[in-house]
């Protein structure tokens, strides 16, 4: 499978995500559900920063469950429901996330499925 970032000049550039992914010779897709801030114990974490760690964690397992890695990322959509965690989400998990980055689209919107919930993030994966 190739997967090649698409990221021309007319569109603004960012370090967070491409613009598009184009997926060649893809046998298989992944598709991963909104994973939340959430430990296997059902408690949610403290906070934007740990809830972002948690999700990420949660979608890399869901990808190894499925034999693949972060790398696999082709498309992510990121929810949070707070303007103002969008810089603390992306100091805990842009790290975490692959290089070239993914197609992605963050989102705000007025509450999770749980209003203890700050961060979902749900995957699409390639390969």
């Amino acid at each position: 499978m190739t997967a090649t970032p698409l990221n021309p000049a007319a569109v603004p550039a960012s370090p967070f995500y491409s613009q598009g992914i184009e997926v060649r010779d893809a046998g298989r897709l992944v598709f991963v559900s909104g994973q939340v801030g959430v430990g296997a114990d059902g408690v949610p974490a403290e906070g934007v920063a740990a809830q972002a760690t948690q999700a990420v964690a949660n979608l890399h397992a869901v990808l190894a469950e499925a034999g693949l890695t972060p790398a696999h990322l082709v498309k992510l959509t990121i929810y949070l429901t707070d303007p103002d965690d969008v810089g603390p989400f992306m100091a805990a998990a842009g790290a975490s996330l692959p290089q070239p980055p993914p197609a992605t689209t963050l989102l705000l919107v007025a509450g999770l499925a749980d209003p203890s919930l700050r961060v979902e993030i749900e995957a699409v994966a390639a390969a």
